[in-house]
Formats: C-alpha cells, structure tokens, sequence
C-alpha cells in the first residue's frame, strides 16, 4: 500500500476538500491523464485499486504515473470505546485531492485503449473524473 514511511507528526488536523488546484493541473510525464473534477479525499486502497484496474486494462503495457501520494492519517476509535481520552489510532492513510489537480498519468498506449481505463478507473473513484489528453 502507499503510505509515507515516516512523518514529521503522527496526527494532522483535517484539510480543505473545496479549493481548486494551482498546482499538478497540466500533463507532466504521459500522453493521457484522469484530472478530478470536484474535491474530496482518496483512501490508499482506492489508489492501489485503480492502479491495478489501470495495468490490467492495459495488459502490462504502457507505463502509469500516480500524481497522488496519501501523507493525511485519518483516525479512529475502536468501536463501542467510551468518550474522551483523545483521538484514536491511526485507521488508513488520505490523499486530498484538489479540483483540477491530476490523479494518474499514462502512455505508451493507444487512446482507444487509454480512454477504456480512465472510465474504467472513474467507476471505482468516489470523485468525479475525466480523461485529459
């Protein structure tokens, strides 16, 4: 799973879901991209997922760039715990994504082929997202 190896503190405070990105909003490495259009946070499971969903579409060809990396814990008490004494431990790992801001970038593959991902890929995100080229 993508998760930062280390980090400079534990626990952060919660980030803003509705600025639009001044940052990561053009092509860097491939031909084709899947840009977000609204915000919201991407859970490190549903990376690892549209990448895989992505190499499977592609059968092993091309080449993928994740754009996202989850730095943001997100924490959780264990269930029926009494109130207070803190926040829980860390549960799984964010990423805050941005509207306009790149999520994944591929080449190496025909369009036809490279649109049949980003949809396939945009199924399984729990944002709206669109196929840049």
């Amino acid at each position: 799973m993508l998760r930062p190896k280390n980090v400079k503190f534990k626990k952060h405070h919660r980030r803003s879901l509705t600025r639009v990105s001044n940052n990561n909003t053009y092509l860097s490495f491939g031909q084709y991209g899947l840009k977000a259009l609204e915000g919201g946070a991407i859970t490190e499971k549903t990376i690892e997922t549209s990448r895989r969903t992505i190499t499977r579409t592609f059968k092993r060809r091309g080449k993928v760039w994740i754009r996202i990396v989850p730095d943001l814990p997100v924490t959780a008490k264990p269930s029926e715990a009494r109130l207070g004494k803190g926040v829980g431990s860390i549960s799984h790992w964010t990423s805050v994504v941005k509207k306009g801001e790149i999520l994944f970038e591929f080449s190496g593959v025909p369009r036809n082929i490279a649109e049949e991902a980003a949809i396939a890929v945009t199924k399984k995100l729990n944002i709206k997202a669109c196929f840049v080229c």
